[in-house]
């Protein structure tokens, strides 16, 4: 009878330690942000690139873990989400916004002193992005992001790939902080269900040759043929996320554009 007793308990411990390890499998993100903060600090582009993709996989896995966990029925008093939404502020926003002001990437020639309009750049992201993270309409329906979705950690990832100027990085960085407020929608890789075996072939395809085109810390010219191929492929899965958006956006059907569900963890 004993034994009969214990196992329903030991299961439901078992299931909420499960719930738990979910839980701190996503706060590692903020440890992985933090190390990219100090990378930052050190004056290591590639380490702290190295550091927030971590932190993207942790985010783009976890959620999947958390519903197959359901913890919301088993650690009822833990919101999730809220600990989510800290931590992709810190990795989405915080640390990319430093990496503008640290690394200098809005250098206007012209007017205040080396690094002001990139203080204002990295003090305008921080800002729109706190729309960003309270809007409890930040998803469609579909769960396509209703608006730009505040992840400069890409913006700025691109920034570095292709080596802009500042007048690129401004005008993307005034772009797509007015986008932040305009109902434009923003495939989620994992989440939405359209064409969704292609579109995590492309998420696969873009986070290889992420990771290749970073380690190789920008040192091959413009002569090295595989770079060349790895940057061409980054500029193809890149080309199909954005024709995605701009599909759901301009081509799907106005009727369903108005049926969103609320903020929620990735």
């Amino acid at each position: 009878m004993a034994k009969l007793q214990l196992k329903p308990n030991l299961e439901l411990e078992i299931k909420k330690g499960m719930a738990w390890s979910v839980h701190a499998f996503t706060t590692s993100g903020i440890v992985l942000g933090f190390l990219a903060l100090v990378a930052v600090l050190k004056n290591d582009a590639v380490q702290a690139f190295v550091w927030l993709g971590i932190a993207l996989f942790v985010d783009g896995v976890d959620g999947t873990l958390a519903r197959r966990a359901r913890v919301k029925e088993y650690t009822p008093n833990f919101d999730g989400g809220a600990l989510d939404l800290v931590i992709d502020f810190f990795t989405y926003v915080a640390v990319p916004a430093l990496m503008i002001y640290w690394f200098n990437m809005v250098q206007v020639p012209w007017g205040f002193s080396s690094q002001t309009w990139s203080l204002i750049c990295a003090a305008l992201i921080m800002a729109v992005s706190c729309y960003t993270f309270a809007n409890l309409n930040m998803k469609s329906f579909d769960y396509y992001f209703v608006g730009f979705p505040a992840i400069w950690n890409v913006v700025v990832l691109y920034f570095y790939l292709f080596n802009t100027g500042w007048l690129i990085n401004f005008i993307t960085i005034i772009g797509l902080s007015i986008l932040t407020f305009i109902p434009v929608k923003f495939v989620h890789p994992l989440r939405v269900a359209h064409w969704r075996n292609i579109t995590i072939a492309m998420t696969v395809l873009w986070a290889t040759m992420t990771l290749s085109l970073v380690l190789s810390g920008l040192k091959p010219t413009t002569t090295d043929l595989t770079y060349n191929v790895e940057l061409a492929l980054f500029g193809v899965a890149s080309a199909y996320f954005a024709w995605i958006s701009l599909w759901r956006t301009f081509g799907l059907g106005s009727k369903d554009d108005d049926e969103i569900t609320p903020a929620t963890a990735a």
